[in-house]
């Protein structure tokens, strides 16, 4: 789940967010012990750190193929990021409940619930505030990860956040990462993964937050960027969570039109 998955139109310019509660000793803790060994084990291939400023607002918007890349990013980036979680990581109860908490605490992230309407506006709100910091914030305008491997058109959650906070948007190309943790598997393995930071981008040259085609062109020019580092087949669709019942599966074969 991430605020890049909310089109912001769902948003109500009126609400006012509160201050975000920035990383604290927690996840310098985990950083300084889990960076390390995720380093030597992993022996991650990284360019581009320099492109990411050390201060300021800044979004990595990147593709997305596996659960492992929520852990990839924060511990490549030359400094503290957050993202988006899911709320039940923070909210399990007993020692398994703790682990959870301290782990996902650790690596940055912010809980948030799932689903549309009120909880995407919660969702887009949560990464204003993080920005409104001054704090580095990680999305995958994709808005889920990929299954086939392709590269799906960006959901325009990205471009109303860069837009509406003034941050610098620094594109992130993910290369393997599928390889430790494919869709399924319980446990990771050990692959060697490509992380490639690209060029900050200015987004704020294609218009106002308020304007719908601003936005989508300042999606693409971010979805183009990470198409260049990654090299992904272009799906040119949005990608989808897969239909859950019987009839949505049958509605969906109906009306969307086979791939080309």
């Amino acid at each position: 789940m991430t605020a890049a998955s909310v089109d912001p139109d769902f948003v109500d310019e009126a609400a006012a967010p509160g201050p975000a509660k920035r990383p604290g000793f927690v996840y310098f803790l985990g950083y300084g012990i889990m960076a390390p060994i995720a380093r030597l084990v992993f022996r991650p291939h990284i360019t581009g750190r320099e492109n990411i400023p050390e201060t300021g607002r800044v979004i990595l918007a990147s593709n997305h193929l596996s659960f492992i890349d929520s852990l990839v990013i924060p511990l490549t980036a030359p400094r503290p990021v957050q993202f988006l979680a899911k709320s039940t990581y923070f909210t399990g109860t007993g020692f398994r409940g703790w682990i959870s908490r301290t782990f996902f605490t650790a690596i940055g992230a912010v809980g948030v619930e799932r689903g549309a309407g009120q909880a995407a506006q919660d969702a887009l709100d949560a990464g204003r505030r993080i920005l409104e910091s001054d704090s580095a914030f990680a999305i995958y305008p994709e808005g889920t990860r990929s299954l086939d491997g392709r590269l799906y058109r960006g959901r325009t959650g990205v471009a109303w956040l860069a837009l509406t906070t003034n941050s610098v948007v620094v594109p992130v190309g993910l290369i393997g990462t599928q390889e430790i943790q494919p869709v399924g598997a319980r446990f990771p393995r050990i692959r060697r993964v490509t992380v490639k930071f690209g060029e900050p981008i200015d987004v704020s040259r294609h218009g106002t937050a308020d304007s719908g085609r601003a936005r989508r062109r300042a999606t693409d020019e971010i979805m183009a960027a990470i198409h260049d580092l990654t090299g992904q087949e272009l799906a040119n669709e949005y990608n989808e969570t897969p239909p859950s019942g019987v009839v949505q599966r049958v509605a969906q074969a109906i009306l969307r039109p086979e791939r080309r």
